[in-house]
């Protein structure tokens, strides 16, 4: 295959997609070029299907760190495990595209996305959705895109489409929008409290955008496209369907109808269990006809528990726990559980339970980057674990897996939209949210438990943030919108959308859907129902605490702001950080942040420790300015003055002349060492020098007075003499 190469322009880029000369042995890649950055994405599947019940996708987004001109940190200087961005992207192309692969597809398919090249006015992120798409389309796997992406702002009243990094600091939308070129199926958002109608708007504008990338896509495929390989898809035997369904279909509509989560289950797992012992016991030609029978029959089951549960909700109306299809679960909300914590809260919304703990720290312990952006550490960090014990199982525990990011970032996305500023508020701020119990929404019930954490440690936020996830059952062209989807209903649904909100606005949104995309009409339901919800929801987490608490806890740490010269900094911190280290160790072990603009916050649980630092480097910086008043001390004398120490480190001049009204032949005459005078600062120069008087805040002697006015008397008449 000869390489080949096609340019548009887009929004203002060029944009130019090579293919036939790179990674030739996959199915399928391409390299994407997107101004300066450059993406190869490939797609490759595996030759015999895998014996799963599920659609094995594998879609990863490979960051190097050469493509920005660095070297990695580290022991090892080489690229690790992915980043959290890195992980974040590869959910967001994965979302997308998976509900476009055949039902019953059951061969491995891994698409990677490597970043060669970064250009910060140019995302690689959406340009890596884009060669995945094409990677997928012009191969011969079988996948029924094209699918693009972009990222949309609001800058100036005006919808921007990927816009950069200046852009997207004055932005009040930061949206990542994918989808067909007949409808939408993946979002992911976060705004600064923007309408409902507005963030359809955004919605609307990506997705005028995503069909011109598309209408690009269709002119590679045609010209470059192999034919899709013939695949046979896992099926069920028709006659062995009808026969289970006959089997369980009565007691399957019972089971899915028991209100409580693990009631429910454990009578579908019985029902299962019963029916698939029957046809266990059966009589088979061969092993490997059992096995294959008892996996249709477990897929069978899940299926008719699938169809029960969409069909109770769009034709009677009637979820599986008994809820009308706009109502909440009942809810909880209460703060203060844990005594030694900054801040802590619990909110239950029916089975979903979710302890969230705030906890802050010192500037200097932000968490660092080391990845592609501008970005190099950040302020706030939302960590979201979901123990095995949230849902009754075992499992595995320790590092989070990448659905645990992912909600952790959507919960972090939806919270920091209503933080102080870092200068009103210079803490480096963690919230932790703990899932005690699941049964659906639990991502959403971590934005409200953080939201009150947040105000109970103290912490300043403009408005609480409450979130609800809406859920979907499509038919045709029939649907049945949900309010706080359960677990059953996310899993056996079309569609899990996410929706954070203040009273004001939208902070974020995530969508996630199983079939092709959806439209206008429903997004715009969608948010309009969530708005109502999120309200009702609102109003429980006011009643356990209504606003930030003025005071931080006691075991919080206290915080002192002052401000010293840039050129000061050095002196603070002395060589090799002796001086500073001093500091830290006479004051109790504080903990000391230097800006570069001169701004230092020192961080201690004792006020007391704080204030020893403070006079430390008050010393240290110190200086004298122009109409100031001292007890100073003589430390020198000269002939033509005395030396007077104003505070330690800082000497001023005392000129015999400032020395006092009459005339001084010898300062010593007056002065001696050791004495305490008070002076006035009157000049310092340019090199710093500091010149005083002792004369300026003497009383004058009564004797020159007389003199003076006679002085101004007499001159009077010289002045208004006329100039012959």
């Amino acid at each position: 295959m000869t390489k080949q190469v096609f340019s548009t322009n887009f929004c203002g880029k060029t944009l130019q997609i090579e293919t036939g000369e790179l990674a030739k042995q996959a199915n399928g890649s391409v390299l994407v070029r997107y101004d300066d950055t450059v993406i190869l994405s490939t797609a490759v599947t595996g030759k015999e299907p895998k014996d799963v019940d599920f659609f094995p996708l594998t879609v990863t987004y490979e960051e190097k760190l050469y493509s920005v001109g660095k070297i990695p940190g580290g022991f090892l200087k080489r690229e690790g495990r992915p980043s959290e961005h890195g992980t974040l992207t590869a959910r967001m192309i994965d979302r997308p595209i998976r509900p476009l692969f055949p039902d019953g597809y059951r061969n491995e398919v891994q698409v990677v996305n490597t970043v060669l090249s970064v250009d910060q006015e140019a995302t690689p992120e959406m340009a890596a959705m884009l060669g995945a798409s094409l990677a997928l389309c012009i191969s011969d796997i079988p996948f029924n895109g094209p699918i693009a992406g972009v990222n949309v702002g609001l800058v100036d009243g005006e919808f921007v489409v990927n816009p950069g990094p200046e852009q997207m600091e004055r932005s009040e939308i930061n949206l990542e929008v994918a989808g067909t070129k007949d409808a939408i199926n993946m979002v992911e958002a976060d705004a600064k409290e923007v309408s409902e109608e507005v963030m359809l708007d955004a919605l609307m504008f990506g997705h005028e955008k995503i069909k011109e990338l598309i209408a690009f896509e269709e002119k590679i495929i045609e010209a470059v496209g192999k034919e899709k390989m013939e695949i046979p898809l896992f099926t069920i035997d028709e006659d062995l369907a009808s026969e289970v369904a006959d089997k369980a279909k009565a007691r399957m509509v019972a089971a899915v109808s028991i209100p409580g989560k693990l009631e429910r289950y454990a009578a579908i797992d019985d029902l299962m269990a019963e029916v698939t012992a029957e046809y266990e016991n059966r009589e088979y030609a061969s092993e490997d006809e059992k096995k294959a029978v008892l996996k249709q029959v477990g897929i069978i089951l899940h299926d008719l528990e699938k169809d029960e549960v969409r069909r109770l909700i769009t034709e009677e109306k009637i979820r599986p726990d008994g809820r009308k299809i706009d109502e909440i679960r009942p809810l909880d909300a209460q703060v203060d559980l844990l005594p030694r914590v900054h801040g802590s809260a619990l909110f239950t919304r029916g089975e979903t339970q979710v302890l969230s703990v705030c906890t802050l720290g010192a500037s200097g312990e932000h968490q660092k980057i080391d990845g592609l952006g501008l970005e190099d550490q950040k302020r706030f960090m939302h960590h979201y674990n979901f123990p095995p014990y949230c849902v009754g199982e075992t499992g595995r525990m320790g590092s989070p897996g990448r659905r645990e990011i992912g909600h952790g970032a959507l919960g972090e996305r939806a919270l920091s939209q209503v933080l102080p500023s870092e200068e009103d508020f210079p803490y480096t701020i963690r919230v932790v949210s703990e899932v005690l119990e699941s049964n659906g929404s639990s991502s959403q019930a971590s934005i409200c438990a953080g939201s009150m954490a947040l105000m109970a440690a103290g912490v300043p936020i403009s408005s609480p943030v409450a979130g609800i996830a809406m859920g979907l059952v499509k038919k045709g062209d029939d649907y049945t919108i949900l309010t706080d989807i359960q677990g059953m209903e996310d899993h056996l649904g079309d569609m899990d959308f996410k929706v954070a909100g203040t009273k004001k606005g939208i902070c974020a949104l995530q969508m996630d859907i199983k079939i092709d995309g959806i439209t206008k009409e429903i997004l715009q339901e969608a948010l309009a129902q969530a708005k109502v919800g999120r309200a009702q929801i609102m109003e429980v987490m006011l009643g356990a605490i209504e606003k930030p608490r003025e005071e931080l806890s006691p075991y919080a740490p206290k915080i002192y702001q002052m401000r010293i010269e840039p050129d000061q900094i050095r002196d603070v911190i002395g060589t090799g950080g002796k001086t500073i280290n001093e500091i830290i160790e006479k004051a109790d072990d504080v903990k000391i942040d230097i800006e570069q603009d001169g701004r230092v916050i020192i961080y201690h649980h004792d006020m007391e420790s704080i204030m020893k630092a403070v006079k430390q480097i008050e010393k240290i910086t110190r200086r004298a300015h122009v109409g100031e008043i001292y007890d100073a001390k003589v430390v020198r004398l000269e002939k033509y003055g005395a030396f007077v120490e104003l505070f330690e480190g800082t000497d001023g001049l005392l000129h015999v002349s400032k020395i006092a009204h009459e005339r001084v032949n010898n300062p010593a005459d007056v002065l001696k060492i050791g004495d305490i005078v008070k002076v006035k600062v009157t000049d310092i120069d340019e090199k710093g020098r500091v010149n005083v008087s002792r004369k300026a805040l003497l009383p004058r002697p009564k004797k020159e007075q007389p003199a003076k006015k006679e002085e101004t008397e007499t001159a009077k008449p010289q002045e208004s003499q006329p100039n012959e």
